[in-house]
């Protein structure tokens, strides 16, 4: 299914548009639709396009929030909140992709069986409903980036009107909070399993874990961070600004402390601090 109004542009025409031009592109694109499951993780732009959708066909707009292993109890707190805020319609549901061995097996493209795996679940809902389409909140920037799942998406030809509209990143975060949208300011976030390096099996576990370490820090105050998971080793990412915090002694024992705590018997602080997709240096490499 394709949206008249966000067909690609050119991107030197792109460039040229206001945030505010994108977003007028956005809604005319949403309101020809007559009606669209929007996939939000709670993440700033899955937020705003969820806000989007609502506003442009209100209760023929759908948000679904899928949950897993992987998907984190902060996580969910967040969507719940934003849900509140936002008024729209809005369901969990479940989705089950540690079922499969690909999946768990952790190689460069397991992105690619996670969001198959969701886009196979919201296609059945899909059609359960006659909804006419399922959209999800790629961005101009999430391009430059190795994300296999966008091969699962273009599959399941799942709409990316962020990407469509030519938003980006700083762009979605402005205009969310133009809006009012408490995600505006949300760090970066991913699944659980971004955070085992490439050929480490995905578990419960291990990513339990992951989430109660990544807890820890938050209750310490820190707001952007990675708990990278090296078997009995944590490696901790934390954002530049954070960092001089973080490295006072009295900080470094208690992250150590907390994060051993959790179940790792060795806790290490990342000297380059916390960087988008720091695993897949390894795959440059």
């Amino acid at each position: 299914m394709e949206m008249n109004t966000l067909v690609r542009i050119h991107v030197a025409d792109q460039a040229q548009l206001s945030a505010e031009a994108k977003e007028s592109l956005l809604l005319k694109g949403l309101a020809e639709l007559p009606s669209v499951m929007v996939a939000l993780s709670g993440g700033a732009d899955s937020a705003y396009l969820a806000w989007a959708a609502h506003r442009a066909i209100g209760d023929h707009a759908l948000s679904l929030t899928a949950l897993s292993p992987s998907y984190s109890a902060h996580d969910r707190a967040v969507v719940e909140e934003f849900v509140r805020q936002l008024g729209g319609r809005h369901e969990f549901i479940e989705t089950h992709e540690m079922d499969n061995p690909k999946y768990r097996a952790n190689a460069a493209d397991r992105c690619y069986f996670c969001k198959d795996e969701l886009f196979t679940v919201l296609d059945v809902i899909a059609r359960e409903r006659s909804f006419a389409a399922v959209a999800y909140g790629v961005n101009a920037d999430d391009t430059l980036d190795f994300r296999p799942g966008h091969r699962a998406a273009s599959e399941h030809r799942v709409l990316a009107p962020l990407l469509d509209a030519g938003l980006h990143k700083a762009e979605i975060r402005l205009l969310s909070r133009r809006r009012g949208l408490p995600t505006w300011d949300r760090p970066a976030s991913a699944c659980l399993a971004s955070r085992l390096p490439y050929g480490t099996e995905v578990t419960p576990e291990r990513l339990a874990l992951v989430e109660r370490s990544e807890a820890a820090l938050r209750e310490l105050g820190f707001r952007q961070f990675r708990v990278r998971f090296h078997e009995k080793l944590a490696r901790v990412e934390i954002a530049p600004e954070e960092m001089p915090r973080a490295m006072s002694a009295e900080m470094a024992a208690r992250i150590a402390a907390a994060l051993k705590a959790a179940g790792f018997t060795y806790v290490a602080l990342d000297l380059e601090g916390y960087r988008q997709g720091s695993l897949n240096e390894s795959l440059a490499k």
